[in-house]
């Protein structure tokens, strides 16, 4: 896991303080190597520079005065051959292919063999060699032989070419601005505010989503007016100086059938089994992320067998026990611990616990909101925040998280509800009453409240209703709405492929990725293997939800490797915080603060004597927009961090 940057300009002579600027800024995810590559890519000459942390000799960037138009930094997490061999950036054999690369090809063992079998030679033991070679071997389409997570770029300065990609699910981020002469990459949005005459402004209409909808990644642009980034599933090349975008994996609709239902589970086993054991691939400590929810605790238990079957992981790497981590309350009401120990007994894993608490989100909130660089939803990425920091103190460098099962398997409320209009739609009377009365066992929630607000208003125009607070014009010029997809020929497959593909996912792999690099360290996520996605998205709807019960391949396949309680869970909690706790206590007076200043009022976006009525009316228990209230909050900090003194925190 790393930090990429890199600067191509027509106009030569790129300022080699820039790049080595914008790298350092991304030390918190590579904080074992660093290196650059000036290029001049009409000559095809190269120069390979090192920094003060470069673990390799060479030129140093200081010194450096050559006029050159391509610039390409790295900053190193060693996960995978520790040694000099993995030093990027890396070239092929004739010098004439570059690549820098953050992320993980899990399968990169078996493509080596492949490409060896091809007559490829390797130097290293590295995934990111086998980039390079496959490349080579087989141009763009070299993304489709990949099993991983991954964002990189590769400068083919024979072929005059720029070709960069992110992952199939988008794991890892890539952003990049290009203005027709200048065009510059990163890992993270923040390093472009250290580029010379690089107008930085707010994107207003991404601002409007986030305020009236929430929505956050939704799309190619971001808060920063003309950066944009790769979406999940996409490659980018520069030939000629003309850009293109496009994309090269989607998931297509299919069906598969088997005679027995254990057969489904069966084969969801193996698949998620085998992701697991790819992503157990390492020779740094591994962990993981053990909310007590059945996503973790599945990857938990399975990681457990493999991790001492003698033969997936080297003992040296993971010791003696796993090591999960947690985020735990002393309120119940946001507590898992009862279920955090039924697996731990089970597993025999080493618990670390650690305790979220608002006074310290207070202090910390500058530095979380510097590393997340875009507005985020709500405080309840803080527990995650406060569990890459503990794995960070136990020496873990890899860790896994259950993320992606909720969008793949129906884990969301709302996901009942499209099955039920579905049901509805096509005139399965009976099966509806069934269900609805199943749920109503099982959920707290009411069917026919459910019902309708999800299936009679069929995603119309109630997002924007009622919205006070927003200045008129500002809500009159920006509020948009976002059909669903109709890909799928069901409303709940579509419903989740929304999920995984624009709405939910998108963000939080967002979080997950600031998160744990701000700690430099590597996350990896089983369930978002491309095999088991696709798998999953073949599954009839009844093996994902039936009778009121969500996940049920996942809870078949688990019968026997989860304690019982843990796979027959019901309801859903995750990584969360007693937001709604802390906003009328330890934070009440820093919102009040936020609301009531003077830039605030002056952003254009709010009616500030609404705002401050609202806020009122919501520590009076009147009303529950905690979100709402979070995401005003949220908006002016980052505003104050990255647009009025163009990142102070840098």
């Amino acid at each position: 896991m790393c930090g990429i940057t890199g600067i191509s300009s027509l106009k030569g002579n790129i300022n080699p303080e820039e790049i080595k600027k914008m790298t350092a800024l991304l030390r918190h995810r590579g904080p074992d190597d660093e290196g650059f590559l000036a290029a001049d890519s009409v000559e095809r000459k190269v120069y390979l520079l090192t920094g003060k942390e470069s673990n390799v000799r060479g030129p140093r960037i200081e010194n450096f005065d050559k006029p050159v138009d391509l610039f390409l930094g790295h900053r190193r997490l060693s996960i995978i051959d520790l040694s000099a061999a993995g030093h990027q950036p890396m070239c092929n054999e004739n010098g004439q292919i570059w690549v820098v690369y953050n992320g993980e090809i899990f399968n990169y063992l078996e493509v080596r063999k492949e490409l060896e079998s091809l007559t490829h030679r390797f130097k290293s033991q590295t995934d990111t060699e086998v980039i390079l070679h496959a490349y080579e071997e087989w141009g763009t389409d070299c993304l489709k032989r990949f099993n991983g997570m991954w964002a990189f770029a590769i400068v083919d300065l024979e072929a005059n070419r720029i070709f960069c990609s992110r992952d199939r699910l988008g794991v890892k981020p890539f952003y990049y601005t290009y203005d027709g002469r200048r065009f510059c990459f990163a890992s993270e949005i923040k390093v472009f505010l250290k580029i010379e005459g690089l107008s930085i402004e707010p994107n207003e209409q991404m601002i409007a989503d986030y305020l009236f909808s929430g929505l956050l990644d939704h799309t190619e642009e971001t808060f920063f007016k003309d950066v944009y980034q790769l979406r999940a599933g996409e490659y980018l090349l520069i030939e000629s100086n003309r850009l293109t975008v496009r994309p090269y994996w989607d998931i297509e609709p299919g069906e598969v059938r088997f005679r027995k239902e254990k057969d489904y589970a069966d084969r969801f086993y193996e698949l998620l089994q085998d992701s697991i054991r790819l992503r157990l691939r390492s020779d740094v400590p591994i962990g993981t992320c053990l909310s007590g929810g059945l996503d973790s605790s599945a990857i938990v238990c399975l990681a457990n067998q493999l991790m001492f079957d003698g033969q997936t992981v080297d003992p040296k790497v993971i010791g003696e026990r796993q090591k999960t981590f947690s985020s735990c309350f002393e309120d119940h009401a946001y507590d898992e611990r009862k279920y955090i120990e039924l697996v731990l007994g089970q597993t025999g894993a080493e618990k670390n616990y650690v305790f979220p608490q608002g006074e310290n989100l207070s202090e910390e909130l500058s530095k979380l909101i510097w590393h997340q660089e875009e507005p985020f939803g709500s405080t309840s990425i803080y527990a995650q925040w406060e569990v890459m920091g503990l794995a960070k103190k136990r020496g873990v460098k890899v860790l896994l998280d259950g993320q992606g099962g909720d969008e793949l398997l129906g884990g969301y409320p709302p996901s009942f509800y499209y099955l039920f209009y579905e049901m509805l739609r096509n005139w399965r009377l009976g099966r509806l009453w069934r269900e609805l009365n199943a749920f109503r066992k099982y959920h707290a929630a009411k069917a026919p409240a459910g019902v309708s607000r999800w299936v009679v208003p069929r995603v119309s125009q109630w997002m924007g209703r009622g919205i006070d607070w927003a200045a008129e014009t500002f809500q009159r010029k920006f509020l948009r709405y976002f059909p669903r997809p109709s890909k799928f020929e069901n409303d709940l497959d579509n419903y989740l492929y929304h999920c995984l593909r624009s709405t939910t996912l998108p963000r939080l792999l967002h979080h997950e990725d600031r998160n744990s690099m701000a700690f430099s360290i590597e996350a990896r996520l089983p369930f978002l293997d491309f095999r088991l996605v696709e798998y999953i998205f073949s599954l009839p709807a009844d093996r994902k939800i039936k009778e009121g019960i969500t996940k049920v391949v996942l809870r078949d396949a688990m019968k026997g490797n989860l304690p019982e309680p843990v796979r027959n869970r019901h309801d859903k909690m995750g990584f969360v915080t007693p937001e709604d706790v802390w906003f009328k206590t330890v934070l009440k007076e820093k919102i009040k603060g936020v609301v009531s200043s003077k830039s605030f009022g002056e952003r254009g976006y709010f009616v500030v004597d609404k705002v401050k009525e609202a806020f009122e009316d919501y520590c009076k228990g009147k009303r529950s927009i905690s979100s709402t209230i979070w995401r005003w909050v949220n908006l002016e900090l980052w505003f104050r961090t990255f647009i009025d003194g163009r990142l102070q925190n840098g």
